[in-house]
């Protein structure tokens, strides 16, 4: 999962009217915030948005295929698809398309994060 340098200004440029949104390298891609919400993210230069009910259709519509991370996992994807080459083009059509994914981001109930255990606690001389 790779992502160019080039192809990630380009997206950024793409999105400059969605307002704050930045980019964080992840697992050789990038995961896409707008504020704290991760709405977006670009494996192998292509760029995939979240998706859920109020918005899967669009991506259906127009035969985007979800992201699927693992290789040898083909049935398995995640609640992203791929942004249409026509969409990706207009940056326009494209802020409206990111705009909904940051709806559907910011209507995902937060995720738990496993707890560490935490260290054994040692006890003071005296």
């Amino acid at each position: 999962m790779t992502v160019s340098a080039d192809f990630l200004a380009y997206v950024l440029e793409q999105l400059a009217r969605l307002g704050e949104v930045s980019s964080r390298r992840m697992f050789g891609g990038a995961g896409l915030y707008c504020e704290e919400f991760f709405f977006g993210l670009i494996a192998e230069d292509t760029l995939y948005l979240r998706v859920d009910d109020s918005n899967r259709g669009d991506y259906t519509a127009r035969a985007a295929q979800p992201f699927r991370p693992y290789a040898d996992r083909p049935g398995l994807s995640m609640s992203y698809y791929e942004a249409p080459a026509e969409v990706l083009e207009d940056a326009l059509e494209l802020t409206e398309w990111a705009r909904r994914s940051v709806e559907v981001a910011r209507r995902a109930p937060p995720r738990e994060r496993p707890r560490r255990p935490s260290a054994p606690r040692r006890r003071r001389r005296r």
